[in-house]
């Protein structure tokens, strides 16, 4: 059988006094074994049972990553029904609305925290019979229901119906459904991804076909455990492997628990980390923030360290090869009296982290190499429960979203559908065990997406002589030019952000166009600590103009003859470019919940700017509208010094 409950099953009783799950609890972590794990999922799921929840029937999950998030979903699955994991990053009420309504879920398991936002949904949803908290809340409500009481119940159950709760988790099959996951919704409604047990144990399958998990590992789980990825590298690889999961601390708000994540990561001591560009520029920001405030002599050093990793490893496929051999004793002297001094502050024994989600700068992968904790980029999405390739420790290529995972099958396809050779770029079509039943009650974007058992992923990529896969963004997300040529803008908004630190984020429209423009988010405190180094040789104290020159001057880094000029074709890169008053965030709905841009977002709100980029005043760098924008970021003349 190949249905999640017996996978547990397995590892339960082979792995029983292994720890699976770590929690803090007070001042200190509390191990959880698989064993005991094990008997809280019986009493869970036979509490469920007892209240009537029937196979089949859907339950909501609402809860920051915890032990009982794991031990939710699994007595949800155990009950024959299916779980619907909610992003925590949901702030709106008719978001959730949404998604419990087009599920049909009965019942919602949610966090204290998480709760809150139910409080105006428990009267105007009749289909939702109870709420399940893991502690008492403030809200009083006869839906409310204690998740301590359920478990007593399952406990009382257990005694006289233990027969009928064998045979419901026996009874599972492979093909039963397992999750209803939610895409985003920033472009329409949300679809319900249908992922079925055997799509997650095939992909727990596949994902360990890349890389050995030892048992006596251990990671802390730093991504929201509803994240596909989290979601099946947490649980279920680990699980498969005998491994252990740690929770980070939950705060009293979003950045109290942000806050807490390197004091966890030293206290649980990692052996690997899930991570996304986000977290990998933060974790970064504050290295090099350490390293500056030991002074220049350490900086120095630093960078000739980084320099030298870099050379030795080049592309991680052929490090230490050729003339790199030359640079190993200096590589291990670095390592030894720097580096290794650097890791502490991961706990000491991260060996490595694996990256999902959006894709990460080469330099930033380049940069964590050479610290020694490589970051592997990996591939994938919801659809696909979610690892279609990822780089890992035996095999890896930076700038690639590594090797597939096995057994799959890929082809890289043009508009027509029709499979291009090796080297040339396309879009990615996968089939395999991984891939979704289709979408919940939405048979439209099902055949969309779901062509004769092969999933069209909408997403650009190629596959070079060595077998490593290349994504490069959406591939309908493209720059179209007014001859109908097309190129993906994700690879330049990417190197733009990277090698600049005055920029932050940056989008690239062109939609069958004369030239492409850019909108732009500036570091608005690099540009401030520029301008006031630089403050004396600034005309007339004009800081605005100073400010908006400095951006133009660092996007015509990549115009013929300049430092980055070899990196893009030219017609692609801004003849226009507006600095915006604000950037992209998911309040503001420009960014979606795995912080990826929402493009159609992004021009609806700033229709007027692109339509006034195309004008001739609008290619003036000092334009009135950048003129605006920067004032309302604090720049004003002769206000550097005063800026805080």
């Amino acid at each position: 059988m190949n249905a999640i409950t017996h996978l547990f099953e397995e590892s339960a009783t082979k792995y029983k006094n292994n720890t699976f799950l770590w929690e803090k609890i007070g001042n200190s972590y509390i191990p959880t074994t698989y064993g005991e794990t094990k008997e809280l999922v019986y009493k869970l799921a036979a509490g469920l049972m007892a209240l009537g929840v029937k196979k089949g029937d859907r339950i909501a999950l609402l809860s920051e990553g915890c032990n009982n998030w794991v031990i939710s979903e699994l007595g949800i699955l155990y009950a024959g029904a299916i779980n619907v994991p909610l992003s925590v990053k949901l702030a709106e009420a008719t978001d959730i609305k949404f998604r419990l309504m087009h599920s049909g879920a009965r019942f919602i398991v949610a966090s204290a925290s998480q709760s809150r936002k139910l409080n105006g949904l428990r009267n105007e949803l009749e289909s939702l019979e109870k709420v399940i908290l893991f502690e008492a809340d403030e809200s009083v409500h006869e839906k409310n229901l204690l998740f301590s009481d359920v478990l007593k119940q399952g406990s009382e159950y257990l005694k006289s119906n233990r027969i009928d709760f064998e045979s419901t988790w026996k009874s599972i099959q492979p093909s039963d459904h397992a999750n209803i996951c939610y895409t985003s919704g920033t472009t329409a409604d949300p679809k319900g991804i249908i992922l079925t047990h055997r799509n997650y144990t095939a992909n727990v399958e596949q994902g360990l076909s890349l890389m050995n998990i030892p048992s006596h590992y251990i990671s802390l789980l730093i991504l929201p455990w509803d994240h596909a990825f989290a979601h099946t590298v947490g649980p279920y690889i680990l699980m498969k492997s005998g491994a252990s999961i740690a929770s980070v601390q939950t705060g009293k708000t979003p950045m109290d628990t942000l806050k807490n994540i390197p004091v966890n990561i030293r206290e649980i001591k990692p052996h690997f980390l899930l991570s996304v560009p986000a977290l990998a520029k933060n974790f970064r920001k504050n290295i090099e923030n350490g390293i500056r405030a030991k002074g220049a002599v350490t900086i120095a050093l630093f960078n000739l360290a980084l320099k030298i990793g870099y050379a030795f490893n080049g592309n991680g496929f052929d490090k230490g090869k050729g003339w790199r051999f030359m640079l190993n004793l200096f590589v291990n002297l670095f390592d030894k009296i720097l580096f290794s001094k650097v890791r502490e502050a991961f706990g000491g024994r991260l060996e490595f982290f694996v990256g999902g989600g959006a894709l990460l700068d080469i330099e930033l992968q380049r940069f964590f190499y050479a610290i020694g904790i490589p970051m592997y980029q990996g591939y994938g999405l919801t659809e696909a429960s979610p690892i279609i390739s990822s780089n890992a420790p035996l095999r890896h290529k930076l700038g690639s979203s590594g090797f597939l995972v096995k057994p799959i099958d890929l082809k890289i396809c043009d508009v027509n559908g029709n499979e291009v050779p090796i080297g040339e770029k396309g879009e990615i079509v996968i089939r395999g065990e991984n891939v979704m039943a289709g979408y919940w009650n939405n048979p439209t974007a099902t055949s969309e997406a779901l062509k004769n058992g092969w999933l069209y992923t909408g997403d650009l990529g190629s596959m070079d002589d060595d077998g490593f896969l290349y994504v490069f963004g959406r591939f309908k997300s493209l720059l179209i030019a007014d001859d109908g040529e097309k190129y993906s803008p994700e690879g330049i908004e990417e190197a733009f952000v990277a090698q600049s630190q005055y920029i932050g984020q940056c989008m690239l429209y062109n939609n069958q166009n004369a030239y492409t423009i850019a909108l732009v988010a500036i570091n608005k405190e690099a540009v401030k600590r520029w301008l006031q180094k630089h403050h004396s040789h600034i005309h007339n104290g004009d800081e605005p103009t100073a400010a908006l020159k400095l951006i133009e001057s660092e996007i015509h880094e990549y115009r013929t003859g300049k430092k980055h000029g070899h990196m893009f074709p030219q017609r692609w890169l801004p003849s226009a470019i507006c600095i915006l008053p604000e950037g992209f965030t998911e309040d503001n709905q420009m960014l979606n919940s795995t912080m990826k841009m929402v493009r159609g977002k992004i021009t609806d709100a700033y229709a007027d700017i692109v339509t006034f980029l195309y004008t001739p005043e609008g290619k003036n760098i000092c334009n009135r509208k950048n003129m605006e924008h920067i004032n309302k970021l604090g720049f004003t003349k002769s206000s550097v010094k005063t800026l805080r």
